[in-house]
């Protein structure tokens, strides 16, 4: 892949034509890594479209894909261990999360002995493995991928705005502030 500018140029097209793709730039703080820390994460729907409910006097109703969703958010810790969601909402057309990422210690799954008996990370796949990068953007991906799987199986029309939102929580007032704004998110919804 070459950077010409503002463009991307891709020559991994499988029809051998070169297309010209607008760079995309990051909107990740650059002075953090995103593998520890607490984070205020806003998640929407594509068009924001009320796939996960609707809300009635105050109250979330959840559709079927907003039930799964709650499921994957409350089990999380099942496929990321060194993460935790202690607070989150889901509103009709997006989620609110806080996300709290705690890197674990190195196990035997994450190693494996060379011939010359040094030690390389990641098993067969090297530091390439996707599931050796602890970070919030490995997380939200396995969350959105599940929930579209899941509507996909179930032949239920859903689709994630693409990326996400995140705000980097940088003290315990912040943290109060942002968990009594999730928590009172559903009483303040009115419909446009």
């Amino acid at each position: 892949m070459k950077t010409r500018k503002d463009r991307t140029f891709c020559n991994e097209n499988p029809s051998g034509y070169r297309r010209l793709l607008p760079a995309r730039e990051t909107i990740r703080a650059q002075w953090h890594d995103y593998r520890e820390s607490d984070y205020f994460v806003t998640v929407c729907t594509q068009n924001r479209v009320h796939y996960f409910g609707e809300v009635y006097n105050g109250q979330m109703e959840l559709t079927a894909v907003g039930e799964y969703l709650t499921a994957e958010i409350e089990n999380v810790s099942d496929h990321y261990p060194y993460v935790e969601i202690p607070v989150y909402v889901i509103m009709p057309d997006h989620i609110h999360l806080i996300v709290a990422i705690h890197p674990r210690s190195r196990d035997a799954i994450h190693r494996v002995r060379e011939p010359d008996n040094r030690v390389q990370a990641g098993g067969i796949t090297g530091n390439k493995n996707p599931m050796l990068n602890e970070s919030l953007a490995t997380v939200m991906r396995g969350l959105k991928a599940r929930v579209t799987q899941f509507a996909r199986q179930n032949n239920i029309p859903f689709k994630w705005q693409p990326r996400y939102h995140d705000r980097i929580i940088r003290n315990r007032n912040e943290k109060i502030r942002i968990t009594k704004y999730i928590e009172q998110n559903p009483t303040k919804w009115k419909l446009l």
